[in-house]
């Protein structure tokens, strides 16, 4: 398949074999147009390398979030509900949105059992409540 680039120095090699008078009104707006159809042509191949380019780069940067959400949203192992507030596992995350600046903050368990900490964003002293509503089936052996 050809490249646009390419197309474009095919078309001017058939205008070029056409022997027009290179002094007439349509030839010269014939090589006009292919001369802008070429700029054309180049630019398009330049935006196609920096794509690839960032492309590449997002691929990249994808992977490394993927490993980064395995590390930070690590599920719980050690039951198979869905209920984040019945486990005991140490890997559990909170999202707590502040009410000063509207920042999501995320905190592990034991930080919640402490009771309080600060925002990292505004330095507002959050403190938890640790009572929790779960609805699952398998909280209703704690009651």
């Amino acid at each position: 398949m050809m490249t646009v680039t390419e197309k474009v120095a095919y078309l001017k090699g058939l205008v070029e074999g056409l022997d027009f008078d290179k002094d007439d009104k349509e030839t010269k707006v014939i090589n006009a147009v292919l001369d802008v159809l070429e700029d054309l042509a180049l630019a398009v191949s330049d935006l196609d390398d920096e794509m690839a380019l960032v492309t590449e780069q997002l691929d990249e940067v994808d992977e490394d979030l993927a490993e980064l959400e395995d590390i930070f949203y690590d599920e719980c192992d050690d039951c198979d509900c869905d209920c984040d507030d019945c486990c005991d596992c140490d890997e559990d995350m909170y999202e707590v949105e502040c009410p000063n600046c509207g920042e999501v903050i995320y905190f592990d368990g034991e930080i919640i059992e402490d009771g309080e900490a600060e925002c990292p964003n505004c330095g507002e002293s959050l403190e938890f409540d640790l009572e929790f509503d779960c609805d699952c089936d398998c909280c209703e052996d704690e009651e």
